[in-house]
């Protein structure tokens, strides 16, 4: 094919490579972003079939697949309009990136045979990643709630090497805490922290209120302050930042006044 027409977009996702890549190469992970009843093949030569909303249907070849690095497929409408079936070539490449090598580099270039065509896929790939970089970090912070429940259940843990361990299974050694009254970096500086809390407002507890709101591995949570006698004494919201691994890495809390 002639494809001398391309466009390219670049997207940071907080997550693995092979999670990321399971998006192209599971049927049911890939309609979770472009429709339901959208399927892929993922072998060379294998079918690729996209449903749009509305009904639209795009259709195309698994051209070349070497996870968790690399997929290339053709790309076109069934109906023929603005582009035939195949008629186009979409190239996916996922690249370490971040800390460690913990986070996804995705690099897209779409090629086409005309400028007008391209153009009229700019927007619509820039909403289609934004989508799909939200399914792949709900996937990975699926547990986000259980999660932000463990924290609200360290802090009244009173045995402090019990609580240190809980804290170590949902948050990064390195976690940095703020609000009104704490600002601690690493879970060594938190953890007596917690002691000293429950010691000048004992039987004080924070619980959820309502269901977490999370997007793209940011966390909302409102919460209240329960005292020993039952009695609700105060509101806030808790703003957390999970890691590509799904831990806490920063917390910072926000009081209602």
């Amino acid at each position: 094919m002639n494809l001398p027409h391309r466009l390219d977009r670049n997207i940071l996702i907080r997550a693995s490579r092979d999670t990321v890549f399971r998006f192209f190469t599971d049927s049911m992970r890939w309609a979770s972003w472009w429709g339901a009843g959208s399927t892929i093949d993922p072998r060379v030569g294998g079918a690729v079939s996209i449903i749009l909303p509305g009904g639209a249907q795009v259709a195309g070849e698994v051209l070349e697949i070497a996870p968790p690095e690399r997929i290339v497929f053709t790309y076109g409408f069934v109906s023929g309009k603005p582009i035939a079936a195949g008629s186009s070539r979409v190239t996916i490449r996922l690249t370490p990136d971040g800390p460690g090598g913990r986070e996804t580099r995705l690099s897209l270039v779409h090629e086409f045979a005309e400028t007008t065509v391209r153009d009229e896929h700019v927007q619509g790939w820039r909403f289609q990643l934004a989508l799909f970089g939200n399914l792949v970090a709900n996937e990975v912070h699926a547990e986000a709630g259980a999660k932000v429940d463990g924290w609200f259940d360290a802090w009244i843990e009173t045995d402090a090497a019990v609580r240190e361990r809980a804290l170590q299974q949902i948050a990064t050694p390195e976690l940095r805490f703020r609000d009104q009254y704490s600002l601690t970096d690493g879970l060594a500086d938190l953890v007596p922290h917690i002691t000293a809390a429950q010691k000048f407002m004992p039987g004080i507890r924070l619980q959820r209120s309502g269901a977490v709101r999370h997007c793209q591995g940011t966390v909302l949570c409102d919460w209240k302050v329960v005292m020993p006698d039952g009695q609700e004494r105060g509101t806030g919201t808790n703003v957390f930042t999970f890691g590509p691994d799904g831990r806490i890495e920063s917390v910072t809390g926000f009081w209602n006044r």
